[in-house]
């Protein structure tokens, strides 16, 4: 049987090189020449040193391939010299190397800081890198030399070069501290310093303690943020136990958090801060809190900061009597006007535009993570050999590191395994007839469900004796959140009779039914709240009550949620175990993250009529996160087909900005553009609509004087005029088409160089290949000019005893 390549790699350093001067190791164009070229200079040395070639075993001639795969042993001994002296087989493979690689970079670094060359150094003296094999250092002798060099040009570096240059260095930590406490400067040399610039010394030293203080600190302010990072250890946990899938749901309800904080902060910071810094009388008494209000929003929260209808629609210092006075007033002396309106619109809008920028670099962040560039055929090994990290000290943590590791393990077996197993040609037509028949039923589901909740909403419009009560509010949000809680049950359910060949297919399906239901019930919403209520509330604030409903909206699916929780989880898991002799539940991913984008998209649908919105929604989304992962921890099992989620948070952000985001801010537009604001509260109270509040700052501007006639340049030529809209989209959507393409071309170019590197690999078998064949030639040469030589020189007596035998 074949055995693998055997190298000597004891290869001594010959007086022929000795007088040549050696290439930086980072001229790689000289390091790397040509392999034409070394295996000519290697000849050359060869025959000048009169190498005698080594015995072989057997004489077989073969292919190229069992050319390179011979016993150990039958190399000759130039060819094994030559495949040692290769630089891919010498460079930055041992300590030796490593040292005289970066004794280089020292000398290098010195002479660019024009410090002066050590005396008494010649360049031969350089280690060279190209004669080296794999241990690189035959003697510690050797090796001492080199240190003693890298030792003495480190001292001539200067501090921060120095330091640099040995965090760099690929060495053990004990061997850069005994590097740093060598290269470090001697007392004696400090001494002589202080005799002559003592003052200076000083100020040297301060300096760099001041520095290493300031170094230290830096760290461990970091080191206390990354501790400081909301559930750090909690996140840990899940993805060792239950994988990267279910740690995908927690991932995004942590960027969900992220999201309506940065929006809140500029409501508050805009919009809710000066309304409170200036607090208008209320038009009657204060209503009387029953807690109901938690729930319906109604009652006591009707005149709050909470909702629309309380902001006032004058400048915020001005002494207006009334907040229904739309007459325009005098400002105080020394006062800074503060248009509410003005600010009430583009403060909303400015958050909508932050966010669309943060979840768009979000997505294309998640997705430059998840589908990177290239193959991932060595994704095993890397898990294998370099997933463990080293500074991990705790067993606590260590024992979250294994579990990750081998859950990942699983994850990784287990996409290998479907890959090789495809199904047949029955049963893929079986598998598309159920998949077919389970789409049916589930688009036939939303459909209902729509027109289930347009018809209960008419009814609820029609009846007007059920309007005048508060916990009549209720009945919508509770139909509607019953809908949206037991629909995705029966996909489920046609899901469990579907043969799914992949958990990672059975998901998506799942996330693509409960998105069309979840559009199809929104959908059917705002068509409800800008086109019916609006028309009935004539008169009224409109605004406000769109407001509480998607108050009550927020809060019933948070209640829902927990009652989901308790009996569509805990009980469940109860039954199984007791009753049914099951195992634990698993974790709906698509259920959960479509509630997850659910309440997301209706708290963005209501930042215009609730400005503390966002807060509701943070709150819920905290709340969410511990009952979520308790129920996890104690309800639900880790996946029986382990599956790798590499790409589910990349889908969940895509979703979250296309379908809901791009359907709030459509939403919001049609409400500022179109919908005429309600006459008797919000800042809009005397407009058209709520867009005309720009217009009217443009014209009081105008109005102003010249010094601030290029704001109403700005408003008119790049707000108001549609081109530089569709200049922006157009730019966007060429932005994203040309990166597609760049990864497409990288793909293109990766694929280009393993096929160059495979035929680099072919022809250096072809030439080793050469070079056996030659020096066998060169042997049966020697062996014919040998036995020649011996033929010729023996006596005539003894061969004329053989002609007589």
């Amino acid at each position: 049987m074949a055995q693998p390549l055997a190298f000597i790699l004891d290869v001594p350093e010959t007086p022929g090189d000795q007088g040549s001067q050696e290439p930086s190791p980072y001229d790689e164009s000289e390091v790397h020449d040509s392999f034409h070229q070394l295996i000519q200079e290697q000849s050359q040395w060869a025959a000048q040193e009169g190498l005698e070639l080594q015995q072989r075993e057997q004489e077989a001639t073969g292919s190229g391939q069992q050319m390179l795969r011979r016993p150990e042993g039958t190399q000759s001994t130039a060819t094994l010299r030559i495949l040692a002296s290769m630089p891919s087989r010498t460079i930055g493979r041992s300590r030796g190397a490593i040292i005289s690689q970066y004794y280089s970079r020292t000398v290098q670094l010195r002479r660019r800081s024009s410090r002066p060359l050590l005396g008494n150094f010649v360049l031969s003296a350089r280690p060279s890198l190209r004669l080296y094999d794999l241990e690189l250092d035959p003697t510690a002798r050797e090796e001492e030399e080199k240190q003693s060099l890298l030792v003495k040009e480190l001292q001539s570096l200067a501090v921060a070069q120095r330091d640099h240059m040995l965090r760099g260095m690929p060495l053990s930590l004990a061997e850069k501290r005994s590097l740093r406490e060598k290269s470090r400067t001697p007392r004696g040399k400090w001494r002589g310093q202080q005799g002559s610039g003592g003052v200076c010394s000083c100020c040297g030293r301060l300096r760099y303690a001041c520095v290493l203080a300031l170094h230290s600190l830096g760290l461990a302010l970091l080191s206390g943020l990354q501790a400081l990072t909301p559930w750090r250890y909690a996140l840990k946990r899940i993805g060792g136990q239950f994988g990267s899938s279910v740690l995908s749901y927690f991932l995004f309800l942590k960027t969900l958090l992220a999201f309506n904080a940065l929006l809140q902060l500029l409501l508050v910071a805009f919009i809710v801060g000066p309304q409170v810094a200036f607090l208008p009388a209320l038009p009657g008494p204060a209503p009387i809190c029953t807690g109901l209000e938690l729930l319906t929003g109604a009652g006591c929260f009707t005149h709050t900061v909470m909702f629309y209808g309380h902001y006032s629609n004058a400048t915020l210092n001005q002494p207006c009597g009334s907040p229904l006075d739309s007459s325009q007033c005098t400002p105080r002396a020394g006062g800074l006007p503060y248009n509410m309106p003005l600010a009430y619109l583009y403060t909303v809008g400015a958050g909508f535009f932050i966010t669309c920028i943060t979840l768009v670099y979000s997505m294309a962040h998640s997705f430059g993570e998840s589908y990177r560039v290239g193959s991932t055929s060595g994704i095993h090994a890397i898990t294998v050999f370099c997933s463990w990290d080293y500074k991990v000290m705790q067993k606590r943590a260590s024992r979250l590191q294994q579990d990750n590791i081998r859950t990942r393990l699983k994850e990784l077996l287990a996409e290998w395994q479907l890959r090789q197993s495809p199904r047949s040609v029955c049963g893929r037509l079986r598998q598309a007839a159920a998949l077919g028949l389970a789409w049916l039923l589930c688009l036939g589901t939303a459909l209902g469900c729509a027109v289930a909740i347009h018809v209960f909403s008419e009814f609820l419009i029609q009846s007007p004796e059920a309007a005048g009560q508060e916990a009549a509010l209720l009945v919508l949000p509770l139909v509607v959140g019953l809908l949206n809680l037991g629909a995705p049950y029966l996909c489920r359910v046609l899901a469990a009779l579907e043969p799914h060949d992949s958990p990672v297919l059975e998901v998506y399906v799942a996330i693509c039914r409960n998105l069309i239901l979840k559009l199809a019930i929104l959908g059917t919403l705002c068509y409800h709240w800008l086109g019916r209520r609006v028309a009935v509330l004539q008169g009224q604030c409109w605004e406000d009550f769109v407001g509480q409903e998607l108050y009550r909206f927020l809060v019933m699916d948070f209640v829902l949620m927990l009652l989901d929780t308790l009996f569509g989880e805990l009980v469940w898991r109860i039954i199984s175990e007791k009753k049914l002799k099951r195992r634990k539940p698993e974790f709906d991913i698509a259920r959960n993250a479509l509630e997850l984008i659910y309440g997301q998209t209706l708290a963005w649908l209501g930042v215009l009529f609730s400005p503390l919105l966002p807060a509701v929604q943070i709150i819920k989304l905290l709340l969410v996160f511990y009952v979520k992962k308790t129920s996890l921890l104690a309800n639900c099992q880790a996946p029986r087909r382990p599956w790798l989620a590499s790409h589910m948070s990349t889908v969940f952000l895509t979703l979250l900005c296309f379908p809901a985001f791009l359907g709030a801010a459509i939403f919001l537009c049609y409400a500022v553009w179109q919908v005429k604001p309600s006459s008797t509260c919000g800042p809009f109270r005397t407009l058209d609509s709520m867009y005309e509040a720009g217009r009217v700052w443009v014209r009081y501007l105008e109005a102003a004087g010249p010094r601030v006639s290029w704001l109403p340049w700005v408003h008119r030529y790049l707000v108001e005029n549609t081109f530089f809209v569709f200049l922006v989209s157009a730019l966007l959507l060429a932005v994203i088409y040309l990166n597609i393409q760049v990864v497409r071309g990288q793909r293109r170019v990766i694929c280009l160089l393993k096929e160059q590197i495979s035929n680099e690999g072919e022809d250096k078998i072809f030439l080793i290949n050469k070079l056996h064949s030659i020096y066998e030639r060169k042997e049966r040469e020697e062996r014919s000019r040998v036995g020649t030589t011996e033929e010729t020189a023996a006596p005539p007596a003894l061969l004329t005893d053989e002609r007589d035998d």
